[in-house]
């Protein structure tokens, strides 16, 4: 798939991230994901990035990857499902572990604000692409007619808002543990009544530790 703004990769190692995506993630999910690349590689043009566009990729279309039913876990966080599940994918590929440790990386925090844009170019473009298709973090950076072109090549559900969170809601619901101190304990609670979101305060002054 090529905009007329940016392209999507077109190497035998892009071409089977998009198949291996498409047929595991929902529609929601790929399109999304197929957006955040789009966004992330326009924000590293128009920052002047220097960044690898297969890693950028695969980070991107791997990023939601542990809501899905076959790299979900039991208990660990989404975000690191999807990171493990793109390590393995690059892996079998022959790819230098540094490249891997940047998409694992990337994948890992993409939840995490204020982190990401301090690092690696992958790292913090998988962000700004998620923080962009999701929050609208940076909207007025990108041009009415590249917003719409993007759009226009993988379309946002009528009720995208909603939808993405019930997909956030519908991957962790069974283990809300692992949203202690990140943003998808406000997925929970906007979800669930019975959710009580772990408190760090509570942490500290229940351990062992005298004082």
């Amino acid at each position: 798939m090529t905009t007329r703004t940016i392209a999507i990769p077109d190497s035998k190692l892009a071409r089977e991230v998009t198949e291996i995506v498409r047929e595991t993630e929902s529609e929601l999910l790929f399109n999304h994901s197929s957006r955040v690349y789009l966004f992330a590689a326009l924000a590293g043009e128009r920052r002047g990035s220097s960044f690898d566009r297969e890693l950028l990729y695969t980070g991107a279309m791997f990023h939601d990857m542990g809501l899905t039913h076959e790299h979900g876990s039991a208990d660990e966080r989404f975000e690191v499902d999807g990171a493990n599940a793109a390590r393995d994918f690059l892996r079998r590929h022959g790819i230098a572990q540094a490249d891997i440790d940047t998409v694992w990386t990337a994948i890992a925090l993409h939840t995490t604000p204020g982190i990401p844009e301090h690092m690696h170019s992958v790292i913090a473009l998988v962000t700004a692409g998620v923080e962009m298709d999701v929050l609208g973090l940076a909207y007025d950076a990108y041009s009415e007619a590249e917003r719409e072109e993007v759009v226009r090549a993988f379309p946002r559900s009528p009720h995208f808002k909603e939808d993405i969170i019930q997909a956030f809601y519908d991957g962790i619901r069974h283990k809300p543990e692992t949203t202690f101190g990140n943003v998808k304990a406000d997925v929970l609670a906007d979800k669930d009544p019975h959710f009580h979101r772990g408190n760090f305060c509570s942490v500290i002054r229940g351990s062992r530790w005298r004082g």
